[in-house]
């Protein structure tokens, strides 16, 4: 599968699209919302992995439906170190099944499922991760990494 066509801003209001991922292998993990303990141990996860992705010429960016300015936020108080990408909208987590119902302590609402997508440098979706563990996600990532010996 192909990663479909999509606009998104990250935190700075910078405009960032399909074109952005384009000749490198690229991370794009959702999560439900920030400053929250899951999302926040995810995001500090790949932050404490970037030397090592950015040395694979992998890059990351991390989307939620969070607005910029809670992005802002969310990095300054962990010191997060890559994109947040905003989708108020969930047009791009929609167009991927992730924006799904969810069940929460006896509720149901619709919300961002937490998934990671790696993403070939021709737009490939290489292996898509669904409803991710985080204390198994850089396990999980890494051996993936790995065992098709990918390098952006």
């Amino acid at each position: 599968m192909k990663m479909p066509a999509f606009q998104l801003v990250n935190q700075h209001g910078q405009q960032v699209t399909e074109a952005d991922l384009l000749d490198q292998v690229t991370i794009l993990y959702f999560y439900p919302r920030d400053n929250t303990p899951t999302c926040t141990t995810q995001a500090v996860d790949f932050t404490e992995n970037m030397e090592q992705f950015t040395k694979k010429g992998i890059q990351v960016y991390g989307v939620s439906g969070d607005s910029m300015k809670k992005h802002q936020n969310f990095i300054n108080k962990y010191s997060i170190g890559f994109d947040l990408l905003v989708d108020e909208a969930f047009k791009l987590s929609e167009q991927l099944g992730i924006y799904q119902l969810k069940k929460s302590f006896g509720k149901e609402a619709m919300g961002i499922v937490r998934t990671t997508l790696i993403i070939g440098p021709d737009l490939e979706i290489l292996k898509r991760f669904d409803k991710v563990n985080v204390k198994q996600q850089m396990e999980d990532i890494w051996g993936f990494i790995d065992e098709n010996h990918i390098n952006g």
